[in-house]
């Protein structure tokens, strides 16, 4: 069974990554818990109305140039499990490409044998503790997931 869970959790998080990048608010809602809350980078906390809102225009290729989740690690606690990965971007603000990277943590709950996420933490990474590349699981350059 732990097996059989990590590679769904896994999967979740594929399609959670895709679901952001592609603005795909139907499937994100299907993977996301009714009482889901997210906790941004500056700490607001944000409900799932308002949060699936914004996922809706959230990221725009033409000013998140390059995306990729790296460093992934998932942690199973019975009917509980947190996903943890780093994300890299570069966005061009005012003319200028800007890097930078930020970690998250999703919580999930497994309800009547489905995995959905009740909460998800960002957290920005300052320079000195970026992943290195080797650690990508996946990239999408100006919105195109990279094979």
């Amino acid at each position: 069974m732990r097996d059989q869970d990590l590679a769904t959790l896994r999967a979740l998080n594929a399609k959670f990554i895709h679901n952001f990048v592609t603005c795909d608010v139907p499937s994100h809602n299907a993977i996301i818990d009714p009482d889901f809350v997210c906790i941004s980078p500056s700490g607001s906390v944000h409900g799932r109305v308002e949060y699936l809102e914004a996922w809706a225009t959230d990221f725009d290729p033409e000013v998140i140039l390059y995306w990729d989740m790296r460093d992934e690690d998932i942690r199973i606690f019975g009917d509980f499990a947190l996903v943890r990965a780093t994300t890299k971007w570069v966005r061009r603000l005012k003319g200028q490409d800007v890097t930078g990277m930020t970690m998250y943590t999703d919580t999930y709950r497994r309800v009547g044998g489905r995995w959905l996420c009740v909460q998800a933490q960002l957290t920005p990474v300052t320079p000195e503790n970026f992943t290195a590349d080797t650690a990508i699981v996946c990239r999408y350059i100006k919105g195109v997931l990279q094979t």
